[in-house]
Formats: C-alpha cells, structure tokens, sequence
C-alpha cells in the first residue's frame, strides 16, 4: 500500500514525551499506525472496525498494568 500521501497526526500531549509516540492517518477503510521517531520503518495498517475495537479496549483499561 502506498502511504506517501497519507496525512499523520499525533496526540497534542506527544509534545510531553519529547515527540516520541505514534502516528495514525485516516486510509479511508483502513488506518495506519506508525512510530513518529522512525517513521521510515514502515506502519502497521488495519481495518478501521479492528482499530475502533483497539481504542475501545484501550479506553476500557483491557491493557493497563
């Protein structure tokens, strides 16, 4: 998939960890992910229904410690 024109955006609260964090873009059916410091080392890209499961179980605490 060509992602050369895909536009990435990373949370505003990034700014506090130096930048370092990930980046998603809207691929329309899909979404991409990728670490902002390596960038060039490629992304991960889901189906959107599979990243809204992710976020929600994020926000559900599924993955806390």
């Amino acid at each position: 998939m060509d992602l050369s024109q895909a536009q990435w955006f990373k949370a505003s609260a990034s700014a506090s960890s130096n930048g370092a964090c990930v980046e998603v873009a809207d691929l329309d059916t899909s979404t991409g992910v990728r670490d902002s410091v390596t960038p060039e080392a490629g992304a991960h890209v889901v189906a959107r229904p599979v990243f809204a499961a992710f976020l929600a179980d994020v926000k559900a605490g599924r993955y806390d410690r």
